[in-house]
């Protein structure tokens, strides 16, 4: 790997990391030595990145620095053709448009060598059955994660029973099958899941939650976690 790829994989990986970043961590990812990363931080710092750290702490790259014009990897495009591939197949209509607006804009400024990634991609993705059209806009329950409030909705159970809940939404995920929101029930109080295509209607409410979604989104692993070690299997000593 050439050094000016290495100086920007660097930034790259502190970009993507939460948190100090050894230098062992960094040298590992990018088969070099720890002494190669030293001198390549000395380096970035020297040209003005704004690197916090040291050597045998870590490193974190600070908010608000501003990349070169967009430079991708063969591999980063793989990715992104991929996931817009899964995106434009399985996603809400605005979401896979925006999935081909994407490598659209991607395919505008990549080079002549590296469109063959798009314009002749050698990966698919499993077709999938169409899925139950949906009441509620997907778009409106994004927005109510974003910002923090509560939704009211109707909800129709495996067996047909409708009932009215007040949530708090933590996340849409994304299946196969359709989407679903993981939230906190009043109603239950205790952590759901709702499939999209059985809310029957869902409207943002004015108030929001009494948290911010951040810490409701990680009292939501901790108990995903917390049910996940009850289907592990137990190791005796």
């Amino acid at each position: 790997m050439r050094r000016a790829d290495r100086l920007f994989e660097i930034i790259q990986i502190l970009r993507r990391v939460h948190g100090p970043v050894s230098a062992q961590a960094i040298a590992d990812e990018l088969e070099v030595s720890k002494r190669s990363v030293y001198r390549d931080i000395a380096t970035l710092m020297a040209q003005r990145v704004p690197i916090r750290g040291e050597a045998g702490v870590g490193y974190i790259l600070e908010d608000g620095f501003d990349m070169p014009p967009l430079m991708l990897t063969a591999s980063e495009i793989d990715a992104a053709v991929l996931g817009a591939l899964w995106v434009s197949t399985r996603a809400e209509p605005d979401l896979a448009r925006a999935a081909e607006n994407l490598m659209a804009k991607i395919e505008a400024i990549t080079p002549e060598p590296l469109r063959r990634h798009i314009q002749a991609s050698a990966m698919s993705v499993r077709p999938v059955s169409a899925a139950a059209e949906d009441v509620v806009d997907a778009l409106m329950l994004r927005k109510a994660i974003l910002d923090g409030r509560k939704v009211s909705l109707g909800y129709r159970d495996k067996d047909g029973r409708t009932s009215e809940r007040v949530v708090w939404p933590v996340l849409l995920g994304y299946r196969d099958e359709g989407r679903i929101l993981a939230a906190w029930c009043e109603l239950r109080e205790d952590f759901r899941y709702f499939r999209t295509d059985r809310m029957t209607f869902a409207e943002i409410r004015d108030e929001r939650y009494p948290e911010i979604p951040a810490a409701l989104k990680k009292r939501w692993r901790a108990a995903m976690d917390a049910e996940r070690e009850t289907y592990l299997p137990r190791t005796t000593g």
